[in-house]
């Protein structure tokens, strides 16, 4: 036997045990209502999950390479994109996708500061973050209780002079009006971005949201539909776009060649730009004023075994969603959640509204589920303009905020990742109608 057989076959028993240990780790494992925690989100990880990280530790792939292309390539076939661009966070994806339109080399599309990019004000904060670190200014929309995300008419009468682009997100997996708002993006010269890290495997009109935008972000992060433990992703189709947001991920750098690679364009030493001198190496040109943000194989390497699980994920996301929608209908003074008219959800929460004249307020149902370790969360930052980061920042509100407000101080939601179990989730339900039936004999 020669060593190449030798370190095969002592990968293969690595692997071969780091199976069986998650197997024995995770076998046993009993809910006890009331002392295990019900998280309201979170990873779900199999043994080939932790082998896939294994092995790319194993092959000491502690950077950007061949797990990271196999990524980028089947996510993109899988989404019905050209391009997928990963990143090292949905944040960061949000801030190269919103940062390619600010490029240069868009010319009179090009987005400059002072122009308007429209969004909502009950997110989260990168949504809209990158508007502002672009010298961009943000137009918030109120949104609608019920299906949490803004409509097409609030979009269409927020549209001013100096509007140049959407950014909104999907709420909760909930997708928008987004065939209607890239209809009115194209209508009004506008750039549509899907903020998608919450939606993952969401449809609208049978289209996968994350296709209809100019450009789209993706996030990793364990509590979305798949994890590489932090992660995200640029998509497009429009390859001009895809090449700026290569470049800003990548230093700034003008070069395409993958890391470990040179002159893969065959004239590394032949370009003439800026002011350079004719001939200056290719890979230490820089066409933008870039990040470094890049992701690693041992990220990638897990997305890959998640990917190939997404539509087993989204199943029993909407599963454990109508289950609780189910088991709470006609409980008194809660608003629930519904999906948006022609959208097929792949649920990333189950939101609940406390109605403004019910007999308890929402932190007393809130600390209630808590106290049992059930998980809750907000809506994210609720009315981002009553956020103290944004108080002084420059903003256009474009109607009053109401729904906003009332998410800021109603509302929360609870899981549905997969998880969960059927047990977990009865008892979300019992606890709930526990809680409510009793303030509702005061």
């Amino acid at each position: 036997m020669n060593r190449s057989d030798d370190v095969s076959e002592s990968k293969a028993l690595v692997l071969d045990l780091a199976r069986k240990y998650h197997q024995e780790s995770q076998s046993g494992r009993q809910f006890v209502p009331g002392v295990t925690e019900i998280w309201p989100s979170g990873a779900t990880l199999d043994e080939e999950d932790r082998a896939a990280l294994v092995e790319a530790a194993l092959d000491m792939r502690i950077a950007a390479g061949r797990s990271s292309r196999m990524f980028e390539s089947a996510f993109a076939r899988r989404m019905g994109r050209r391009k997928a661009h990963l990143t090292n966070s949905g944040s960061s994806a949000n801030l190269l996708a919103l940062t390619a339109l600010t490029s240069p080399q868009l010319e009179d599309r090009r987005l400059r500061p002072g122009d308007e990019v429209i969004t909502v004000a009950a997110g989260f904060p990168t949504t809209v973050n990158p508007i502002l670190q672009n010298g961009l200014i943000p137009v918030f929309l109120d949104i609608e209780l019920k299906t949490y995300n803004t409509t097409a008419e609030r979009v269409a009468r927020a549209i001013g002079p100096r509007t140049r682009a959407i950014m909104i997100a999907h709420a909760l997996g909930n997708p928008y009006e987004v065939a209607e708002l890239a209809e009115l993006a194209e209508q009004h010269d506008l750039i549509l971005v899907e903020d998608n890290c919450d939606a993952v495997g969401s449809t609208y009109r049978g289209q996968l949201t994350g296709t209809f935008g100019e450009l789209a972000t993706v996030s990793f992060y364990p509590a979305h539909h798949l994890t590489m433990g932090e992660g995200g992703c640029v998509l497009t189709s429009n390859l001009a776009l895809a090449r700026i947001v290569e470049s800003l991920r990548d230093w700034g750098r003008d070069c395409w060649c993958e890391p470990g690679e040179s002159n893969t364009c065959l004239k590394r030493f032949s370009y003439q730009m800026g002011t350079l001198p004719a001939g200056y190496d290719h890979k230490y040109i820089f066409s933008h004023i870039g990040y470094n943000l890049k992701s690693t194989d041992l990220q990638a390497a897990l997305g890959l075994t998640q990917l190939s699980k997404l539509d087993y994920f989204g199943s029993v996301r909407r599963s454990n969603w109508r289950r609780l929608r189910e088991g709470l209908d006609g409980v008194p003074w809660l608003i629930l959640p519904e999906a948006t008219p022609d959208s097929d959800p792949s649920w990333f929460g189950f939101i609940i509204t406390v109605d403004t004249e019910a007999p308890f307020k929402r932190a007393e149902l809130v600390d209630f589920l808590e106290n049992r370790k059930i998980g809750t969360r907000r809506l994210f930052g609720g009315n981002l303009t009553r956020q103290p980061a944004y108080v002084e920042a420059p903003h256009r509100v474009a109607e009053e905020l109401t729904n906003s407000d009332i998410v800021t101080e109603h509302t929360f939601w609870v899981g549905v990742y997969p998880s969960l179990t059927e047990e977990m989730l009865d008892y979300v339900l019992d606890s709930i109608k526990e809680f409510v039936q009793a303030r509702s004999r005061r």
